[in-house]
């Protein structure tokens, strides 16, 4: 099941049926493991469950409880009916999360075809985008960034605006490795600068290469212009008008490349761009999986073959519909922040976080300008609700004084959501929803020592809270290798943290009695986990019938792998042409 396969009326059935089991179980989706022991969390469970799940051996609660895959379940007791139905409904109410070609199971131990030869880089990715990324990061580009080319060829249209581009790295790909248009929109001065440098480093890569190179210096490529980074934050509270003012498209700065001269420096001229044509094919892989999500897109979002024409009126001037990487130099056309002069664009936000996402959606919503979305959401406990404005951690415009509208939080989106009993949804829930289910499975297939980092800290809650009562749930900053210390090893060394000393007498008995419990502790955090993919299905699927609301189809693709990337869905929405609409 995906989630854009479905009607209206069956998304519309789908969130009221994962409001109903969330409400039913949101005493566990809400709990804190770290107060398993203070708030006697076990014997919140029924009886029946208890004994069900307290004996369980860390691989059979991966196999019977967590991994959606396992069709053949052998039990050594007889399980309650509320407990079967809670794991069948959660399995069966959650997006799939397998992408293309991702591994059938777990596989933290294996590792992925793209980087059998080197872990730390991918065979898929030319190097000159390797570079500063890290393993993770060369995945998500390559098949993100392959999925906008696409897009973008589909729509007719050779812009995009990269939010949230970070140290640009996507923003890099799409314009040197796929030949767009790219503007990125970063808040952090201090990673726009990163980026700058990195391009600039990229281009003094190309030309060394180029000059060291037998091939003929007229073998080039055609990339996109060099990309423009520009410093913003995304106000959710602002206006689609004030988005496109921040990216500044509609000036005319002329084409804008970094070039390599013969004094060794860079520098920046109003001409064309060489770069090593044969290093760039190296991003142009074969990739037999990625087609599949593709045509997953192509048949929802331009049906019966139809495509969007005349979407970009710019798209006939930048021949890069075969390959961007073959042919001979050519002078870049005008462009201004990297956005070519039809104004109209593809938007696009990796891992972007909390409302950013759900302001994109927005802006997609409401901007004539942008055509095409693909939205990667994450931080899913920074969204805005009705509940919590404000969530922690979030830091709100001193200058905008705006009074947040139902329609403005980050959950609910839509009007049919937000009218269905139940449908709230707590910051412990959300913040659940970011976790590595995948990556925990592999923990309990493996029985790792790491499954006793949040016994450890229940425990050391229940001292917290006997030294100081108030002081309830207090941020530990991470105990490096928590997992290979003994308890009061661990203890010393976490205590200071919340401000207490380090010799704090505490009762080892009391202590080993609790430790003991590890298994009860890790059979509750399962079903805990068990939620998360619902929780993460239900905020998705609001932002799809969001658009729906307003007229537009949605697709949700497990793109990524998820043992590589948790969050590998992406939301993709194609505006309709006139004759479709």
């Amino acid at each position: 099941m995906l989630g854009a396969t479905l009607s209206e009326q069956e998304q519309r059935g789908l969130a009221e049926k994962l409001t109903t089991l969330l409400s039913n179980y949101r005493h566990i989706s809400d709990s804190y493991i770290i107060e398993f022991f203070s708030e006697s969390l076990w014997d919140t469970l029924p009886v029946s469950w208890q004994k069900a799940l307290g004996d369980l051996t860390p691989p059979l609660i991966a196999d019977l409880l967590l991994d959606k895959e396992i069709k053949d379940r052998r039990y050594p007791s007889v399980w309650p009916l509320s407990l079967l139905a809670l794991r069948t409904a959660a399995h069966a109410l959650s997006f799939p999360r397998k992408a293309p070609g991702g591994h059938p199971k777990d596989a933290g131990a294996q590792m992925w075809d793209e980087f059998q030869s080197n872990q730390s880089q991918s065979s898929l990715l030319g190097h000159i985008f390797r570079k500063h990324v890290k393993p993770k990061k060369q995945h998500e580009i390559r098949r993100l960034g392959k999925l906008v080319k696409e897009l973008c060829d589909e729509a007719n249209c050779n812009s995009v605006v990269d939010v949230g581009s970070g140290q640009g790295h996507l923003t890099r790909f799409l314009s040197f490795g796929l030949g767009l248009h790219v503007a990125g929109i970063e808040a952090d001065p201090a990673l726009v600068s990163m980026a700058t440098k990195f391009d600039k480093q990229l281009l003094l890569t190309l030309a060394k290469e180029s000059q060291k190179s037998e091939k003929s210096p007229g073998l080039c490529s055609e990339p996109g212009p060099t990309p423009r980074h520009v410093v913003g934050w995304v106000d959710p509270k602002a206006s689609w008008e004030f988005f496109i003012k921040q990216l500044d498209i509609t000036e005319n700065n002329g084409p804008t490349t970094w070039r390599y001269n013969k004094g060794q420096e860079l520098e920046v001229e109003q001409n064309t761009c060489r770069t090593n044509a044969e290093e760039l094919q190296a991003t142009h892989s074969a990739d037999t999986h990625f087609s599949d999500s593709v045509s997953q897109i192509n048949t929802l979002v331009f049906p019966s073959g139809v495509k969007p024409k005349n979407i970009c009126s710019c798209a006939s001037e930048s021949p890069v519909n075969n390959s961007p990487f073959i042919g001979s130099e050519v002078t870049i056309p005008n462009v201004g922040c990297g956005v070519q002069q039809s104004n109209n664009f593809v938007l696009t936000g990796l891992h972007a976080c909390g409302d950013l996402s759900s302001t994109l959606l927005r802006h997609f919503a409401n901007c004539p300008h942008v055509q095409v979305i693909t939205s990667v959401a994450c931080c899913y406990m920074k969204i805005s609700t009705q509940e919590n404005p404000n969530p922690p951690g979030v830091i709100q415009p001193q200058a905008s004084q705006a009074t947040i509208q139902h329609s403005e939080f980050g959950y609910p989106m839509s009007d049919w959501v937000r009218g269905l009993p139940g449908h709230q949804l707590s910051y412990k829930a959300r913040e659940g929803a970011c976790h590595a289910i995948e990556d925990y499975l592999h923990r309990l297939r493996e029985e790792s020592h790491l499954l006793r980092t949040h016994c450890y800290r229940a425990v050391l809650e229940t001292i917290i809270r006997e030294a100081r009562p108030q002081l309830r749930r207090p941020g530990v900053q991470t105990v490096k290798k928590a997992h290979a210390l003994s308890f009061s090893e661990y203890a010393r060394m976490a205590l200071p943290r919340v401000g207490l000393p380090v010799d704090l007498p505490f009762n080892p008995d009391c202590v080993d009695a609790m430790l003991a419990q590890q298994g009860r502790v890790v059979a509750y955090f399962s079903l805990v986990l068990l939620l998360a993919p619902v929780v993460e299905t239900l905020v998705l699927l609001d932002r799809m019938i969001f658009l729906q609301e307003r007229g537009f189809q949605s697709k949700l693709i497990p793109l990524f792998d998820a043992v590589l990337s948790p969050r590998n869905l992406v939301l993709v929405a194609v505006k309709p042409t006139a004759t479709e609409s």
